[in-house]
């Protein structure tokens, strides 16, 4: 059947075409005689004249001739012009193109190393027209195997090979999510990454081949080709480890190996683990074991590796393609390796891959069988058959039948059955007998599949269930340059509470806010729905009553004043004069302020709330009231962002979970039954540090304090009333901390805790009562609302903020505590005239110079204003503090104890972006991004830094929950679990508070009752069992000593005054010093034999 009404040309007519454009004196001419021959051909018969009329042969031959560049640009021009007019109107010609008789692409790969630059250009524009012209589908299962069956060959020009790998890299760049793309180009670039994903593991050796290529173009273009080819792994844990891979691809050799192998068994795994990964790790793992040369431990590491990534294959299928190539390699250390340590890890992998594989038993449980071209095969056939068969061209169909076939399994085994018919109908329309039959063969097939997919993963949950749908919107989200959410759907039914989960950075709350500021695309407008933003941020009206500071929102103030104030009572607000309305907004603590923002949320009728971080500042009774408010109010949809895992429990019906591939999912009933569908998520209820791990500096030594439990820091018969309040904030409060305190401050919204801290630290000065610290301790201190350490300094990098804060070789921020700050009264002191009774007369004090150790206290060298240094006087503490210079003392001390703590810090970059990373901060933002660009959890990561780059003796962290998501909430509590120094925390997350504080200082109006000797909930760390983690080591001990010799309940050694004795070391004697290197020798051994993990014995000199 012809395909369109025009009359078959004949032989002569088509070789006078073919002559005139093998012939033409210019290219012009020649470009159009060869479309004017398409033209002719597609308007007769169509595909068959390519064969039958001898056109692609000629073409070929052409292209051969070596003597005339005239013939072989017309050769290239006319592949050119027919890849780009015949795939759009006949898409079987794609199979002609491609598969028979060799197909054409070769020739043109060929053709880019002629030495005609006008040849290589037009073989370059027919190779693209023709990637131009293909599906997704399509390059995957026509092209790669063209590709693979040229570069694999290595016997033609090198020109060719780049062109190929070129092609290769462009597939792959095709397939990377961008922003701004249409949801079918998107739905392309996914298919494609699946199908690509899935040909990596005989992509990788090909490319790899070339990076070793001798031609620098070839290795340099097989580099970039790799690279590309790497982007198609979405797995968050192995994306850091690429470029570290590839150089090892590059430049194979022992050492590299070894790098990137320790760089794995560094990276914790949690991602699921897909063909793309296992195709990249594969090579490498299998090289590392069945090298002869391995070292011990880096066969350990790499047998850690194979199980931790084995555990995380959960299609069985998959694991049965890469798994068997790693089996042998197991075998082979379990059998043969020489220690028996690394002989027990193999057996244990080995056991974990036979499980994954499902070898225990014959059939695959799980899994779910993939659809095969034999299997579509006999689908097309029968549909072909039932809608009256082929006309003809048996041979073409032949060629045809296993590519249709493997596109539509392609499209089945992805899931992306709706394409299906794409794949069929167009490339049977010139084949059936009857005219219009394609589509129906076309239909069918997809029907078929549709019904196989419902078959293996179940119906598709029905949407209309009844209730009332107020948002349904399809969406992309962007964040400066990087993409969040990529053509995804957003469904909201109305009562519903939907917790919105993911990892950190993968942009809840830019999505929360994009909705709050209307500039979500789909999203109802504020007239048509309601939407209310609920954040604890109200400082810029500091100075006004509540009432008024509601009341001066014009969308609120129409509800009139007598139903603001009746909503602002509900909340917990009392009216009246005396009442918390006509308070300044500036006097409520965070837990008021979230209820201030709630309460304008209700006056404001919303129909969705959006609460970011709602429990943040919240004490256990307001949370309590926060649920029962929230479930009360079923005519109101919220969208809530918590890391607070009881509470997302206690309040959702749905969770949206950010999924792989830039997709929002939804999932029925709240945060415990999402972990049963997906227990990868289970990060969300323990405390671990497996996906974002922090390491604390030790605390340097404290003169004279050879015990963990002698108090470092007291405060006496305390007081304090802020200035203009009626009644004191707290009173008479009296407690001490020691370097091994874990103590948790408990209390309402308003009680008094950050206010005690304050005192502690130094930030205010107590009305009666007074504080004394040891005049060397190192306090790191974050506020409860943690940023405004770093509010002044947005226009500057983290290292810039960190290098500016330590610029003087003290901490700056130091220096902005009220203790430091000179009021009048200091500033006259310093004009007093001091007498020592020395026949001197009265001198005034210039500065202090320096310290030193004088019977239990210190003595300080003061210099005296106009006279030389030779007169200075050295006089002790108590004498200065009686004479009223205890500021000036201070100001030393700390300068001392910074400048010790400082003393083997280098300030220079590279070693503060190390800080950055050991706090779980990516060194590419602590370097280049802008404080100002950063999330609140990276913020605080650089706060935590700014406290810890001083090596601190005691840590004291107000609210450190508040902004952090769990991963970062599991890594600082497990390194405050394994900080040697002493810990004060205010937090309302009692998880946190319960696994770390064996000690609980109560705060209820300004008074403080202590608690000690509580057990620690150890089992809230994922890592509890461990051996060698902290609460079987230093810690557990001083968890317990803090509650049997804690500052609180043991008065031995506080009752004494603050002074610290310098004890005299003892000279050891030959026998001793022989008898302690025994010692140190056998403990090591000893640690050499114990699990990995085991913490070293410390060395100490006071030993038994």
């Amino acid at each position: 059947m012809i395909s369109k009404s025009g009359v078959a040309p004949t032989q002569a007519e088509i070789t006078t075409v073919l002559d005139t454009i093998l012939t033409a004196q210019t290219s012009a001419a020649s470009v159009d005689a060869s479309y004017a021959l398409c033209d002719l051909l597609l308007n007769s018969v169509g595909f068959r004249g390519l064969k039958n009329y001898g056109i692609l042969a000629e073409i070929k031959k052409a292209a051969a001739d070596k003597k005339s560049g005239t013939r072989r640009e017309s050769a290239q021009n006319l592949l050119g012009a027919l890849f780009e007019r015949f795939p759009p109107q006949q898409k079987i010609s794609e199979v002609i193109f491609m598969l028979q008789d060799g197909g054409m692409v070769a020739c043109a790969l060929d053709a880019l190393a002629d030495k005609g630059a006008v040849v290589r250009d037009a073989a370059q524009y027919a190779l693209d027209a023709l990637f131009g012209n293909l599906s997704a589908e399509a390059l995957v299962v026509g092209l790669i195997p063209i590709l693979s069956t040229y570069l694999a060959k290595r016997s033609g020009k090198w020109q060719g090979t780049v062109g190929g790998y070129k092609l290769l890299q462009r597939m792959a760049d095709k397939a990377k999510l961008t922003i701004g793309c249409s949801k079918e180009e998107a739905n392309d670039k996914d298919v494609l990454r699946d199908a690509l994903g899935m040909k990596l593991a005989g992509l990788i050796p090909i490319v790899e081949s070339g990076m070793h290529d001798l031609k620098s173009e070839v290795e340099k273009q097989a580099v970039a080709t790799m690279t590309s080819l790497t982007t198609l792994l979405s797995n968050d844990d192995v994306a850091p480890r690429i470029p570290l891979l590839i150089a090892t691809m590059q430049n194979p050799s022992t050492e590299t190996l070894q790098k990137a192998i320790h760089a794995l068994s560094q990276t914790t795994f949690v991602a699921i683990v897909t063909s793309p990964v296992l195709a990249l790790l594969t090579p490498l793992l299998e090289r590392s074991l069945n090298t002869p040369t391995t070292a011990q431990e880096v066969l350990r590491q790499t047998v850690v590796v194979v199980e931790n990534l084995t555990k995380l294959v959960h299609d069985p299928v998959e694991a049965r393609t890469f798994l068997p190539k790693l089996k042998p390699g197991v075998k082979a250390v379990q059998d043969r390796a020489s220690l028996p340590e690394v002989r027990e890890m193999a057996t244990r992998a080995a056991s974990v891959i036979t499980k994954a594989m499902g070898d225990d038993s014959s059939n695959l449980s799980g899994a779910i069988e993939r659809t095969s071209t034999e299997d579509v095969a006999k689908v097309l056939e029968e549909e072909i058959k039932k809608a009256g068969g082929l006309s003809g061209d048996l041979d073409v169909f032949k060629l045809a039948r296993p590519y249709i076939c493997g596109m539509v399994a392609e499209d089945a085994n992805h899931r992306q059955t709706p394409r299906i018919s794409a794949r069929v109908t167009p490339y049977l329309e010139q084949l059936m007998k009857e005219p219009g039959s394609a589509g129906t063969v076309g239909t069918a097939v997809q029907q078929f599949y549709i019904d196989e997919d419902h078959r293996k993963y179940g119906q598709p949950i029905k949407e209309d269930d009844g209730e009332i749908e107020i948002v349904n919107t399809d969406f992309s989200l962007a964040y400066g340059g990087m993409l969040l959410l990529s053509h995804t759907n957003l469904r909201l039914l109305k009562g519903h509470r939907y917790g919105l989960c993911g990892r950190n950075g993968a942009g809840k709350s830019t999505l929360m806010r994009s909705i709050a500021n209307g500039k979500l695309e789909g999203f109802p407008s504020q007239d048509v729905l309601r939407t209310c933003f609920v954040e604890h941020n109200q400082g810029e009206d500091a100075d006004i009553s509540i009432l008024e500071f509601v009341a001066k929102d014009p969308a609120i103030a129409k509800e009139g004043k007598e139903r603001i104030s009746e909503v602002l009572s509900e909340v917990g607000f009392t009216a009246g004069p005396q009442g918390r309305q006509s308070e300044k907004v500036g006097s409520l603590s965070g837990g008021w302020k979230m209820k201030l923002a709630l309460a304008r949320a209700m006056l404001m009728k919303a129909d969705v709330l959006l609460l970011d971080e709602p429990t943040n500042h919240l004490d256990v009774a307001n949370v309590k009231w926060l649920q029962e408010y929230l479930k009360s109010h079923t005519e109101i949809t919220s969208l809530i962002v918590s890391h607070d895992s009881g509470f997302l429990d206690e309040v959702c019906t749905d969770i949206y979970h950010y999924e792989p591939g830039k997709k929002l999912a939804c999932y029925k009933g709240n945060l415990a039954a999402f972990v049963k569908q997906k227990p990868e998520a289970k990060s969300y209820y323990t405390l671990s540090a497996s996906n974002a791990q922090f390491k604390f500096p030790p605390p340097g030594i404290l003169t004279g304090v050879k015990s963990n439990t002698r108090s470092i820091l007291r405060m006496t018969n305390c007081s304090y009333t802020y200035p203009g309040a009626s009644k004191p904030s707290l009173h008479d409060v009296s407690c001490q901390l020691s370097l091994s305190s874990r103590t948790a401050i408990i209390g309402g919204n308003g009680a008094g805790k950050s206010t005690l801290i304050k005192l502690l630290t130094g930030e205010t000065i107590p009305t009666t009562g007074r504080v004394e610290k040891h005049p060397n301790l190192r306090i790191g201190y974050i506020k409860q609302h943690a940023l405004e350490h770093v509010e002044m300094h947005l226009e500057k990098t983290p290292n810039q903020y960190l290098q500016w804060r330590y610029a003087n070789g003290d901490d700056r921020e130091v220096h902005m505590k009220q203790t430091r700050v000179l009021s009048e009264a200091d500033k006259a002191q310093m004009e007093k005239m001091v007498d020592l009774g020395d026949g001197g007369g009265g001198k005034r004090i210039e500065a202090i110079m320096g310290r030193q150790k004088w019977k239990k206290s210190f003595q300080y060298e003061i210099k005296w204003i106009g006279l030389l240094p030779k007169y200075n006087s050295q006089i002790s503490r108590e004498t200065l503090i009686e004479l009223g210079f205890s500021k000036l003392i201070q100001e030393f001390d700390d300068h001392e104890a910074s400048r010790e703590g400082l003393g083997f810090r280098e300030l220079s970059p590279k070693v503060i972006s190390k800080h950055f990373e050991d706090l779980g901060l990516d060194p590419e933002i602590a370097n280049h991004n802008e404080i100002s660009g950063l999330s609140g959890g990276q913020k605080v990561k650089v706060v935590l830094a700014g406290a810890m780059w001083n090596n601190p003796h005691l840590l004291v962290l107000d609210e450190p929950t508040n902004f952090l998501d769990r991963d970062s909430l599991g890594g600082l509590a497990v390194a405050i679990r394994d900080y040697k120094g002493g810990v004060v925390m205010i937090s309302h997350n009692e998880e946190f508070v319960g696994a770390l504080c064996p000690e609980q200082w109560y705060v209820v109006d300004g008074r403080v009752t202590h608690k000690g000797h509580l057990a620690v909930a150890a089992d809230r760390f994922e890592d509890s069992s461990r051996p060698g983690s902290g609460f079987n080591s230093s810690v557990a001990s001083s968890a317990v000593s803090s509650a049997t010799a804690s500052a609180v309940n043991s008065g031995a050694e506080d009752n004494g005054d603050m002074a610290f004795k310098s004890k005299k070391k003892k000279k050891m004697t030959k026998k001793e010093l022989k008898d302690r290197d025994v010692r140190r020798r056998l403990r090591h051994i000893e640690w050499l034999n114990s699990p990995k993990g085991t913490p070293h014995p410390p060395d100490t000199d006071d030993e038994a």
